[in-house]
């Protein structure tokens, strides 16, 4: 007599190893669902009219761009180059304000002013549109300092020349408006001659002792706490001193006004 074999009951594997599968396709589902919403409540939202982040920018560089005297072809090419440079090398949420300097003391020309925004090249496709992302930036960003630095030009013959007052015009403006721990930076782009009814170094030279005996050193005193300077020097002819002394006057200036510190790059060309 021959046996009947018992077929295994449960119907097989094949059923275990659906379920398994489903259950792994939830679980990834849900971790993709949860990354993709993590990564969205990360993502932080730009102001639609300066390109910062609504949370503030995560740097700030402020220049002053001293065109109150004439400048040679040859130093605003150097002075094009290194602009450009700035706003190839600051960071994305970082923030460029860019005044010109007038000869009314405190009184500052808005040039250029927002934050780099990204050019989408590091934004995941899945999650992100870099295309979008390069169009602002290119539109809010990049083509309007392109604009500004057309427009640079020579600087006319004005009666003053208040480095000192935009300075600080600068600092209450734009820094102290700014989180107190955010890294700053100070660009001047000018031959430094401080040239006011308060102070002149045309006058009196560059005898630090004249300057704090005039109504200039209190009435252009400012904090530049956490600051650092960067000084694009634009060399005169007729300059009061030697560049390396009246940098060194500067130099004085910078650190009694407890800027972080003070950088002094000649630029090229002779004025």
């Amino acid at each position: 007599m021959s046996r009947r074999r018992r077929r295994p009951q449960g119907g097989g594997v094949a059923p275990v190893l659906g379920i398994v599968a489903l259950a792994m396709i939830i679980v990834l589902s849900v971790g993709a669902f949860s990354y993709f919403k993590w990564i969205a409540s990360h993502k932080v939202a730009l102001d639609p009219t300066t390109n910062c982040p609504v949370t503030g920018p995560v740097s700030a560089t402020a220049v002053l761009l001293d065109l109150t005297d004439t400048i040679s072809a040859t130093t605003l090419q150097d002075l094009r180059n290194r602009f450009d440079a700035l706003a190839a090398g600051t960071p994305e949420g970082g923030l460029i304000s860019i005044y010109g300097l007038t000869e009314r003391a405190g009184e500052l020309t808005p040039l250029f002013s927002a934050c780099n925004p990204g050019d989408g090249s590091n934004m995941d496709p899945l999650i992100s549109n870099p295309r979008l992302a390069k169009q602002r930036w290119e539109d809010g960003y990049r083509k309007p300092f392109d604009e500004f630095m057309k427009e640079i030009g020579d600087g006319g013959a004005a009666t003053q020349s208040p480095i000192m007052a935009g300075v600080q015009k600068l600092k209450l403006s734009l820094f102290d408006t700014l989180q107190p721990d955010l890294k700053k930076t100070l660009i001047i782009a000018s031959d430094m001659i401080e040239h006011t009814t308060a102070y002149s170094q045309y006058r009196s030279g560059i005898d630090y002792a004249a300057y704090e005996h005039s109504a200039a050193k209190d009435m252009y005193r400012t904090s530049l706490d956490r600051v650092a300077v960067t000084v694009l020097y634009i060399q005169r002819q007729k300059a009061p001193a030697k560049s390396r002394a009246h940098c060194d006057f500067w130099a004085k200036w910078f650190v009694d006004n407890k800027a972080a510190d003070a950088d002094f790059i000649r630029l090229e060309g002779l004025n």
